[in-house]
């Protein structure tokens, strides 16, 4: 059994929407041979990066930046796993209320320093809330489950 790990930062209802849009994408029945586990930014550590196969990260634009949540998982995890978990298959998805550029570049750039695997381009969901953000998240979290079962990441 292979593990997916989604760190999300989910402050309000919409954001909460779509952590647990990712977790419903991720848990559908095709996908046989993945467990998901769903973490808050806080919660989540380096004894559950090591243990997890995937990982899918979700943040909110804060001040053209990551989330605090989200930096002080990395903060927290950096080095304690920087030799064990290069090419870690990952994907992002970001809330923001702007355009994201500076989110996306930030967790890039940290990505890029773990060496873990981008598997699809970052998700920004720009602008004023839609209903269709919640679809693209959850078909994120297929993608990602989908990918681990299927041995393609």
């Amino acid at each position: 059994m292979k593990q997916l790990l989604i760190v999300a930062h989910a402050p309000s209802v919409n954001t909460r929407t779509l952590r647990d849009a990712a977790q419903r994408g991720a848990s559908q029945k095709v996908v046989e041979q993945v467990a998901c586990i769903v973490k808050t930014p806080f919660e989540a550590g380096p004894d559950d990066i090591r243990a997890c196969d995937g990982i899918l990260l979700g943040t909110t634009e804060n001040l053209g930046y990551m989330s605090g949540a989200l930096k002080d998982f990395f903060d927290r995890s950096y080095y304690r796993i920087l030799e064990e978990k290069q090419g870690l298959p990952c994907a992002l998805y970001i809330r923001a209320g702007h355009d994201g550029t500076g989110t996306r570049r930030a967790v890039e750039s940290i990505v890029t320093g773990l060496r873990w695997r981008w598997v699809q381009e970052p998700l920004t969901l720009r602008g004023q809330w839609q209903d269709t953000f919640a679809d693209q998240v959850e078909e994120l979290g297929l993608y990602m489950a989908a990918g681990l079962d299927n041995g393609l990441f």
